[in-house]
């Protein structure tokens, strides 16, 4: 039986529960002191504290010393756009000249040059860049991650890339959770037939990827010049009927009602939300939808950021990703998204450790096995190169992750 030991861990910070927590509650982190946490199979046994009578060293396969440090939940990253075929460096100057998504999405560039570079990519390509991606999320703390698919945009490609998705969770530590959204754009092929492009999604890749479980959520792009409310709606409530859950990408642009219809028909997360109003906040709050904020988008594009502290008060659970994609985030950081959480949102350091551990784990469906440091759950957690919550808000643009343990095994 495998087993770890963790011992001098200096402060261990986690939320507690398997539930989303908002309001008061999102800031609400148990923290204790000189502690260690035995891990047997994977699974976390115990938290011994200063006053316990420690276990014996010989009884365990490793040892790992967290010399003072801090420990923290494995990160979740709940949104992510990770299999894509090409980068897109080349829209910068573009963009530095004043061009706006939509500009450029109507130009034959954005995300449908992703679309043309991912359905000429094999599965190998992908497969093997994707898994690049995957390691290089560990390294920085992550454990457990969403993937998207949405750079196909037809049957083939699609299924391709959420095959690729199934088999890296085979074979990489990462636990990952697969999403559909094949309505991430209009492909050239059905420009002005939008709803005739829904009826394909749902009747050619939806319904197969429900049927071979390739897929656990779908996702679509309600904005304008993409989907509208009433097709989102439409393709939302067949992924329903099969069993799916359902997120949408939302309020992202302009606000156009996404919020309002992920909150009315109880989505599992509402993504970006950077133009949502009051009304859609009380959706989502009445809906009991996690907001699912993307700030390093934010930051990349120059625009505005997502009103976390409205939606904190309004009782909606906040979690944060990092949007990893090739045009609007291409960045794996989540310890970025967690300064940006700091620094531009005005979260508190517990705020954002409960935005990136056990909300983002709620989205996911993944909160009894990870999201928190308890008894009973996954071990994967992190011990940081940081003595407080405060020291890894504070610090941007570095690595602060020491160790990583997956499943109780040192990654």
């Amino acid at each position: 039986m495998s087993s770890l030991f963790i011992k001098n861990i200096g402060t261990l910070q986690t939320p507690v529960g398997n539930y989303p927590h908002k309001g008061e509650e999102q800031g609400q982190n148990q923290v204790m002191r000189d502690v260690a946490i035995e891990i047997r199979e994977g699974i976390i046994q115990a938290i011994y504290t200063s006053e316990d009578l420690l276990p014996e060293e010989e009884d365990f396969d490793m040892i790992l010393d967290a010399e003072g440090n801090l420990v923290t939940p494995g990160l979740v990253d709940g949104h992510t756009h990770l299999v894509f075929g090409g980068y897109r460096q080349h829209e910068i100057p573009l963009k530095l000249k004043g061009a706006s998504y939509l500009e450029i999405l109507k130009s034959g560039g954005g995300i449908l040059d992703t679309v043309r570079k991912t359905r000429e990519a094999t599965f190998e390509e992908l497969y093997e860049k994707s898994e690049e991606f995957l390691d290089e999320m560990m390294a920085m703390g992550v454990t457990t991650c969403e993937a998207k698919s949405g750079y196909g945009l037809d049957r083939d490609t699609e299924i391709r890339t959420l095959e690729v998705i199934a088999e890296l969770k085979e074979n990489h530590p990462m636990d990952m959770v697969a999403t559909y959204m094949g309505a991430h754009a209009i492909p050239p092929e059905y420009e002005g037939r939008g709803n005739e492009y829904i009826d394909v999604l749902c009747k050619e890749v939806m319904e197969e990827a429900a049927l071979h479980k390739l897929a656990q959520y779908v996702d679509v792009f309600c904005e304008a010049s993409v989907f509208d409310p009433d097709q989102s709606e439409r393709y939302l409530k067949m992924a329903q009927a099969l069993g799916l859950g359902i997120r949408i990408h939302a309020d992202e642009i302009e606000e156009m009602g996404g919020s309002q219809l992920a909150g009315r028909m109880k989505a599992a997360s509402a993504e970006h939300l950077i133009a949502i109003g009051e009304d859609g906040i009380q959706a989502l709050a009445r809906g009991g939808t996690i907001a699912m904020l993307l700030p390093a988008t934010s930051f990349y594009l120059g625009k505005n950021f997502a009103p976390a502290r409205k939606m904190i008060d309004a009782g909606v659970p906040v979690a944060m990703a990092t949007d990893f994609n090739p045009g609007s985030s291409p960045s794996l950081n989540l310890g970025f998204v967690m300064n940006l959480g700091y620094l531009k949102y005005g979260l508190t350091p517990e705020e954002v450790l409960t935005a990136v551990t056990i909300n983002p784990a709620c989205a996911l469906g993944m909160e009894k096995q990870v999201g928190t440091l308890e008894v009973g759950k996954q071990g994967d957690l992190v011990i940081w190169n940081a003595p407080d919550m405060e020291m890894l808000c504070y610090r941007y643009g570095s690595n602060l992750a020491l160790g990583v343990v997956k499943k109780g095994q040192l990654v």
